[in-house]
C-alpha cells in the first residue's frame, strides 16, 4: 500500500508523504527500541503485550498502554511503522503533533478495551481471546487509516503498489474483513478484534468530537443571547438629561 505525495515542483513526485514529522519520529524509534528489548528480553512481551486474564485477574493494568509497542517480527514491526508514516504524516501537519498523539494512543488504548469487553462476552470466540496475547501499533495505525480516509476520502491508495482504491473505499474493505474475521474469533497469528476497535474508537472519537463543539458552540449562542436579552430588560432609559448617562457594560 502507498499514499502518493506531491512535491510543490509541477514535474517531480516522491514515493510517501515526505520527510517524518516529530509524532511520528517518536512513535518509530520508540516501537523500534521496543522491539530491540524485547528481541534480547522475550520475557518482556509475556509481560507488556495484551493478555485479556492477565488485565482483568492480574490486574496489570498497563497492558492496554504498552502493548501497541511490541511487535512479533522485523516485517511487523516494518509494515505498521511504514504504514504509520505513509498516512500518519500527513495528518500530524493538519491537526498539530499534540492532537495527533492524543488521537494516536487513544485510538491504541480503545482498540485494547475493545478486545478486552469481547473477550468477556458471552460469544462462541470469547474464551480462547480472554487467553491470547496480543501485540503490536495495527489498532492505533488502523485508527490512523480510518481518520487518514475522512480527511482525505479520495484520495488513492495503491493496494501491492499497483492497484489504487479511494481511501473512503479501502478502508470500508478492511473494516468488512475485520468484522467477519473477528466474528469467526481469533486465528491466524491476526488481531481482528484489536483492527475492529481500532477503526471504531477513531470514528467514534473524530465524529463525536465535532459534535461536541457543536454542542458548545450552540450552548455559547444561547448563553450570549440570553446575557443580551437581559442587558436590554435591565437597561436604563434616558430622560430629562442632557448628558447620557454612563454604562457600565
Amino acid at each position: 500500500m502507498r499514499a502518493p505525495y506531491r512535491s510543490s515542483s509541477t514535474f517531480s513526485s516522491s514515493f510517501g508523504p515526505g520527510p517524518l514529522t516529530p509524532a511520528i519520529k517518536a512513535l518509530v524509534v520508540t516501537n523500534v527500541a521496543a522491539f530491540l528489548v524485547s528481541s534480547v528480553v522475550p520475557a518482556i512481551t509475556l509481560s507488556f503485550g495484551l493478555r485479556p486474564a492477565d488485565v482483568v485477574g492480574s490486574l496489570q493494568i498497563w497492558q492496554p498502554a504498552t502493548y501497541m509497542f511490541l511487535h512479533g517480527g522485523v516485517f511487523h514491526l516494518l509494515f505498521n511503522m511504514l504504514a504509520l508514516w505513509m498516512f500518519g504524516v500527513e495528518l500530524e501537519r493538519t491537526w498539530g503533533s499534540r492532537f495527533f498523539m492524543r488521537f494516536y494512543f487513544i485510538v491504541g488504548v480503545g482498540a485494547a478495551v475493545t478486545t478486552l469487553l469481547l473477550s468477556l462476552m458471552p460469544l462462541g470466540f470469547a474464551d480462547q481471546l480472554y487467553y491470547s496475547l496480543t501485540i503490536g501499533a495495527s489498532g492505533a495505525v488502523y485508527g490512523v487509516l480510518l481518520a487518514y480516509a475522512l480527511y482525505f476520502p479520495r484520495r488513492p491508495i495503491y493496494v501491492y503498489f499497483f492497484f489504487p482504491i479511494p481511501a473512503k473505499y479501502f478502508v470500508m474493505i478492511i473494516g468488512a474483513i475485520s468484522l467477519l474475521s473477528a466474528m469467526n474469533g481469533p486465528g491466524g497469528g491476526v488481531a481482528h478484534t484489536t483492527h475492529l476497535g481500532g477503526l471504531i474508537v477513531a470514528y467514534l472519537y473524530l465524529k463525536g468530537g465535532s459534535r461536541t463543539r457543536l454542542v458548545a458552540e450552540i450552548k455559547y449562542r444561547y448563553l450570549k443571547w440570553r446575557i443580551n436579552q437581559t442587558r436590554r430588560r435591565f437597561a436604563v432609559h434616558e430622560g430629562g438629561r442632557s448628558k447620557p448617562i454612563d454604562r457600565v457594560h
